[in-house]
């Protein structure tokens, strides 16, 4: 939606990681025939997937400065490769950040002055219901499945930057995922979650009611979105 208000975008990028819904290739698809326009795909050529990273990495993260190797490696560094390749170019990127993360933003133009960033969201004052609500009058196909099964971002199924609660719904959607982290968890020796006294919390002790599971998000065509709207049409 940032791409499309921002208008005049000549690259579409997406990073694709395996742990990712596979609904979000059909929504990526969707977007390239309501864009016009190829969306190029990106992966890591040397790791596929968080586990590997996980694995490689030892933890993860590290608590001392939240380092995440799955960020980090699967999405950060590919993103850099492609920056290299198109180090000729002046570049100019176009980011989703909506108007409650504006801390977000700064941080991102602090780390990254190789290049200029657009935030239309921000600029235009939309929250994440009036995105969706937007999005909603403006587009006939569907969003992402994660965030109609309740999910507040289309992140990575079994994201380590989850709370208690998130967890608690990944345990519910995707068992399968849920255990696979539990495990791995035990096998590196790490805890993804920590309680209020920063004490490691396993999966596999975290109590099924422990947190907050009622994050989704509705859309919502607040006045922001109609004024936004109107200069759509």
């Amino acid at each position: 939606m940032a791409g499309y208000l921002a208008g005049n975008v000549d690259a579409w990028i997406y990073i694709d990681i395996k742990d990712q819904h596979p609904d979000s290739m059909r929504f990526i698809k969707d977007c390239e025939a309501a864009i016009g326009q190829k969306i190029q795909v990106l992966r890591s050529q040397e790791y596929s997937c968080v586990e590997d990273c996980v694995r490689a990495f030892g933890g993860f993260k590290n608590n001392r400065n939240g380092f995440a190797p799955c960020t980090n490696w699967l999405k950060k560094r590919v993103r850099k490769q492609w920056e290299m390749e198109h180090k000729d170019c002046e570049l100019t990127y176009v980011w989703g950040f909506d108007r409650e993360e504006q801390n977000r933003a700064d941080i991102l133009v602090g780390e990254n002055p190789q290049a200029a960033h657009e935030f239309p969201l921000i600029e235009k004052a939309l929250s994440k219901e009036d995105v969706h609500g937007l999005f909603e009058r403006t587009f006939s196909f569907e969003r992402p499945t994660m965030y109609d099964l309740g999910y507040p971002n289309n992140n990575c199924i079994g994201c380590v930057k989850g709370g208690m609660g998130y967890w608690n719904r990944i345990r519910k959607d995707f068992p399968e995922v849920f255990e696979s982290r539990a495990r791995l968890e035990r096998q590196v020796g790490h805890a993804i979650l920590k309680d209020s006294k920063g004490q490691p919390v396993y999966l596999d002790e975290l109590d099924p009611d422990r947190g907050n599971m009622n994050t989704e998000i509705f859309p919502d065509c607040g006045i922001m979105c109609y004024l936004n709207l109107e200069k759509i049409d």
